[in-house]
């Protein structure tokens, strides 16, 4: 049986559940699917579902009502739509946060929802690590221990945001512990949710250029690469950042949070493109 819709964050992906769910039950076609949808290509519902065309506005409607979807379904069929395939990101926020509003209207939880809680503050991946180290301190004290410092009030958001989402557990009075649970949700969701945290924490690392160089480590290469070069470092960075987090996980005297960015971008256009505006 089919995900409630308000579980989905991805049309594409509830489109392509929906049609196997037929497919499962009865005897269902794309060309059925896209003939019930209006549609005189026969093969556009699948060619929608792979990333390769896009629904109109009315295309939207003619596909809502083909899979039957009414009243606040249907409205958040539209918001997810806008979502998956708007190209900028405040349009792309906007649309998400619609689809967070409607779910709750109608009391119902969106599974990717604390993803971008988690992300929309630094300060709530930095008390989740803090909180463990410091047993009975008061959110004052954890705010103080913060770099830059953060109010206890902040701090208490962070705390009970951290405890609903099951980020972080309770473990007496005022101690928590690292709870197993972690968020994620679809690629297109996650790095949305994840650019926010980045702007963030590289405002951060502009700060800590100042600080002594035995407490902060800055380097870095400016360099000219082709595409294969570029992809070939970036996996690269991948692995060093996998064994980075294994060498953190086997840490057992930790004292102090520490952020590590880890940046790749371009500093130029490509040339040829520029030679061929030229031309």
């Amino acid at each position: 049986m089919m995900r409630p819709i308000v579980e989905y964050s991805d049309f594409r992906q509830y489109m392509r559940d929906y049609y196997e769910e037929r497919k499962r039950c009865s005897v269902f076609s794309w060309r059925e699917f896209s003939k019930l949808a209006g549609f005189t290509s026969s093969s556009y519902m699948k060619v929608v579902c792979d990333g390769k065309s896009k629904l109109s506005r009315v295309g939207v409607e003619r596909t809502g009502q083909a899979m039957g979807l009414v009243g606040f379904e249907m409205e958040y069929f539209r918001a997810m739509v806008e979502f998956g395939q708007s190209e900028t990101e405040f349009k792309k926020k906007a649309a998400y946060e619609n689809m967070l509003a409607i779910a709750k209207a109608h009391k119902v939880r969106v599974m990717e929802g604390d993803l971008f809680e988690f992300y929309d503050s630094w300060h709530n991946p930095v008390v989740r690590e803090l909180a463990p180290l410091m047993p009975g301190a008061t959110p004052g004290d954890m705010g103080k221990m913060c770099c830059p410092e953060v109010t206890a009030a902040d701090v208490q958001k962070s705390l009970s945001f951290l405890t609903r989402a099951g980020l972080l557990k309770k473990a007496g009075n005022d101690a928590f512990v690292q709870a197993e649970a972690s968020i994620v949700g679809t690629p297109d969701a996650t790095r949305l949710a994840l650019r926010g945290m980045h702007g963030q924490m590289s405002r951060l690392a502009t700060s800590a250029v100042e600080l002594p160089v035995d407490e902060r480590h800055f380097s870095g290469i400016t360099m000219g690469l082709s595409r294969r070069s570029y992809e070939r470092i970036a996996s690269l960075i991948d692995e060093f950042r996998r064994q980075v987090i294994a060498v953190a996980a086997e840490d057992k005297d930790i004292d102090q949070v520490y952020r590590l960015n880890m940046q790749l971008f371009p500093l130029s256009r490509k040339v040829k493109e520029c030679e061929n505006e030229k031309a």
